[in-house]
């Protein structure tokens, strides 16, 4: 079934999903037992545990890696998962439905249905919703990459697409990650990757800030990337490049930490002293992407020691968070392992995610929800 047929249904209903969830559709996540019982009924969840004015939020799963999978579009589809979305959080990142080859599938032509159904949703439950993303090196259409243009031309296109894409979400969407993945390991400009780095130079960055406030004003605007967690080289470049753009009066309101971590590696510790320089420089911080992925044992099912560990690297990375004022939104990229995209482009780890497949909450759930609860008392 078309996405276009199906937005009626997912908008007409989702005011209802806060209080419950309907059986899951033919081909969705059967689990035997509905989404209010998947906890237990007296405890809070995320967004009720949540401190006031944090944003806690999760991906919508779609597009992208979601169309070559053996199940169908999970939003329009699952409504156990949307029942998910709604009683667990306050925030919502489409993950691949406002990517440009999602979106802006043709040059003169945009797909909004799919967007335009998770901020509809968004409203009718009373969550805010994140943009992602404007200017990126990945997930760009082959009429834009192979495409014969001029600098002028590529240069109206991005301001075409921005001014399209924010200003139709204008007042609906509160934050944007503008600039994404733009700074490599070393701290340089990904100068060949990215085409529009490549073809107009780093200036275009400073442009597509403006942009998008010029689009939405109230929206807040920020660099997002992945391996800035901790103080280092690419972090360190995000600083420089954050106060040279506010310097020269362009409207870049902060600094988001994607946070896709693997416990193959030590958690950043410095994740909270990264997130605080950005804070006295004036900046706001988020945690945009977060989960924990886990090279996984023979028969693919995580141990007790590595849910432990899992845990704990959710709860340090909220601490984090929580440790500035500045960190409004903590976002986790996604629910469960079925819809998540580790397991396919990272084929011997999985289970990255804060639910099982059948929606019951692992360990790392709770350690998210009992460190917001610990927050919430000392405020």
């Amino acid at each position: 079934m078309k996405v276009t047929r199906l937005l009626a249904a997912v908008i007409g209903t989702s005011a209802l999903l806060v209080t419950g969830a309907a059986p899951a559709a033919a081909g969705a996540t059967q689990t035997g037992r509905s989404v209010e019982t998947a906890a237990h009924p007296h405890e809070k969840t995320l967004r009720q545990a949540a401190t006031k004015g944090l944003r806690v939020g999760t991906a919508v799963a779609g597009g992208g890696h979601h169309e070559e999978q053996d199940y169908p579009d999970p939003f329009f589809h699952d409504h156990a998962y949307r029942g998910v979305l709604a009683k667990h959080f306050n925030s919502l990142t489409p993950e691949n439905q406002l990517k440009w080859e999602f979106v802006h599938p043709e040059r003169h032509k945009y797909n909004f249905a799919a967007a335009d159904a998770i901020v509809n949703f968004a409203r009718k439950n009373g969550q805010t919703v994140r943009g992602h993303t404007l200017l990126w090196h990945s997930q760009n259409p082959e009429w834009l990459t192979e495409g014969d243009f001029s600098r002028k031309e590529l240069r109206a296109i991005l301001r075409e697409h921005i001014f399209t894409v924010v200003g139709r979400y204008r007042g609906k969407i509160h934050q944007w990650d503008v600039a994404n993945e733009i700074i490599d390991d070393n701290g340089n400009l990904r100068t060949e990757e990215n085409i529009w780095l490549r073809e107009l130079g780093p200036e275009i960055i400073a442009d597509a800030f403006r942009w998008a406030h010029q689009a939405d004003p109230k929206a807040k605007l920020f660099l997002n990337d992945y391996g800035a967690e901790g103080i280092n080289a690419r972090s360190d470049a995000y600083l420089r490049l954050a106060k040279e753009l506010r310097a020269k009066g362009v409207p870049v309101h902060g600094f988001a930490v994607q946070a896709h971590l693997s416990m193959d590696y030590p958690f950043p510790s410095d994740m909270a002293a990264n997130l605080k320089r950005f804070q006295d420089a004036g900046f706001e911080t988020a945690v945009t992407e977060l989960d924990v992925r886990m090279t996984l044992p023979e028969g693919g099912e995580p141990t007790p020691e590595q849910l432990k560990t899992q845990a704990d690297y959710h709860r340090w990375a909220l601490e984090a968070c929580l440790s500035v004022k500045g960190c409004k939104s903590f976002t986790v990229w996604g629910t469960t392992n079925r819809y998540s995209w580790v397991p396919v482009f990272f084929p011997n780890e999985g289970h990255a995610t804060i639910f099982w497949d059948d929606f019951r909450p692992k360990p790392a759930y709770h350690a998210l929800r009992d460190t917001l609860l610990k927050a919430r008392g000392k405020r």
